[in-house]
């Protein structure tokens, strides 16, 4: 019963500490993604990636090309998008 007990025990806290380190994974990954598919609408997404910034000066790159230039990304993408540049594509 011990061994049943300990057993559970270790599944329940796998299950409740995997999910956040996959998510953080997958949110790198999902920013990456939407950056890829969102940004290549209009250029090349080498474009932006030959480019080295602050993230103040991504947010406004990106603020610009959703709110002058239209391009379809929501608040909550523009937001992923600034984050995954200002990351990977940093002065």
């Amino acid at each position: 019963m011990k061994k049943l007990t300990v057993y559970i025990l270790g599944i329940a806290l796998l299950a409740v500490f995997s999910p956040s380190v996959y998510g953080e994974e997958k949110g790198q990954n999902g920013a990456k993604a939407i950056f890829e598919q969102k940004c290549s609408i209009c250029h090349s997404i080498e474009r932006p990636k030959s480019k080295k910034k602050t993230a103040k000066e991504w947010e406004s790159t990106v603020m610009r090309m959703k709110d002058v230039n239209g391009c379809p990304i929501t608040d909550e993408e523009a937001k992923s998008i600034i984050d995954y540049l200002s990351k990977n594509y940093n002065k």
